[in-house]
């Protein structure tokens, strides 16, 4: 390789450098960090804390909550004057997302998760596995693709577990309606029996 190709190759290499540094730089500020978390799909894209972070789910806590730190530092209301309201909501969901990380019952939910889906991920790509030719690759044997295809399915298994816990939440309230008109249809029938009672015992002195 001659010296200008090598100096071409250096600077080519020094320029990708420089874009995924403004990339990454970029979305490091309230505005996009708050579009971001309010775009289409942000409910129940934000049920995943791993996504409202941007952190991969095998982050470390301390590392976390560094994460968590420049978060709320970029969406602060107080950094955000002019869009206050969304501002808020978008620290709300970080905040939510790191304390559902932080807290170790509903971190071992989270990662009961995580170990689902990259269990599924594996069982489906040995499945596919048994159809392809003998040595043929499959996309998720690419570790990007692989951990994509988790990704994806992680955002299901929130999704879905949150369908759950409204349905349970619907049920029981149900059942606490039901409960209570139960409770005054007594309360009315026993207000009746006493008032009949009364204006039976009435009539007994009149006559």
């Amino acid at each position: 390789m001659s010296s200008r190709e090598e100096s071409n190759g250096k600077f080519s290499n020094f320029y990708k450098d420089l874009k995924e540094t403004e990339s990454a730089d970029s979305a490091l500020t309230g505005k996009i960090q708050i579009e971001r978390l309010l775009r289409p799909g942000s409910t129940y894209r934000n049920l995943n804390p791993y996504e409202v972070l941007q952190i991969d789910p095998h982050t470390p806590l301390e590392e976390v909550k560094k994460k968590y730190k420049r978060l709320t530092f970029l969406v602060h209301p107080d950094k955000n004057i002019d869009d206050k309201d969304k501002a808020q909501i978008s620290f709300d969901a970080v905040k939510k997302a790191y304390n559902m990380l932080e807290e170790e019952d509903s971190r071992k939910q989270c990662e009961s998760i995580v170990e689902e889906a990259e269990g599924r991920t594996k069982m489906m790509m040995e499945e596919k596995r048994r159809s392809l030719k003998k040595g043929e690759p499959l996309p998720e044997d690419d570790p990007a693709y692989f951990k994509r295809s988790v990704k994806v399915l992680i955002a299901k298994l929130f999704a879905d577990l949150e369908r759950k816990r409204k349905q349970l939440q619907e049920k029981i309230s149900e059942e606490a309606r039901k409960k209570r008109e139960r409770e005054l249809e007594v309360a009315e029938r026993k207000s009746l029996e006493k008032e009949f009672a009364k204006n039976f015992e009435e009539s007994d002195r009149a006559e």
